[in-house]
């Protein structure tokens, strides 16, 4: 398996109301890692494990916008293709193939908009945290907003450990 040296992508999305989203980027690496299917999902989870992003899951992504206020996600797609609508309505609409990884702050809404049949990803958090799953509601915001202040760092990049870019976009 190869780990390609890829220059992320960064889409910085505004609070629109409803979605607080955050001051630090979402950012994508583009068809990343080269192996898919099952032996694709087993590879990320090892290779995320090893740069302490655990408590990793399997599946899709919700077809409803939401964001988690506790913890920062990473998504790898090792299947399929999906457009994303990141940052909440007034965000922006991305697609994402098999080989692609997000890493999303805490607080930036996503959800799935349409997707293949096979589209499928591993998720994870740092330092194996737990997520919450808020959905813009009006009662969500104060607390919210105070969780995701509170968010630390992530020590390593979820694909390239120390020598990833994260820490350099993140600042």
């Amino acid at each position: 398996m190869s780990i390609l040296n890829i220059k992320p992508e960064t889409f910085l999305f505004s609070d629109d109301g409803k979605i607080p989203n955050s001051k630090f980027p979402l950012v994508v690496y583009r068809n990343a890692f080269s192996e898919r299917s099952l032996q694709g999902a087993a590879w990320i989870e090892q290779r995320f494990e090893s740069n302490n992003w655990t408590n990793s899951w399997r599946n899709g992504v919700f077809s409803y916008h939401h964001y988690h206020s506790i913890s920062h996600e990473v998504l790898a797609v090792y299947a399929g293709n999906a457009l994303l609508h990141m940052g909440g309505e007034k965000g922006e609409k991305i697609t994402v193939n098999a080989g692609d990884i997000l890493i999303i702050p805490a607080g930036v809404g996503h959800k799935k908009q349409d997707a293949s049949a096979d589209f499928a990803v591993v998720g994870a958090y740092p330092n194996g945290s737990d997520y919450d799953i808020l959905r813009g509601e009006p009662g969500d915001r104060p607390k919210a907003q105070q969780n995701i202040a509170r968010v630390p760092m992530p020590e390593l990049d979820p694909l390239y450990g120390k020598s990833g870019e994260l820490s350099k976009i993140w600042i």
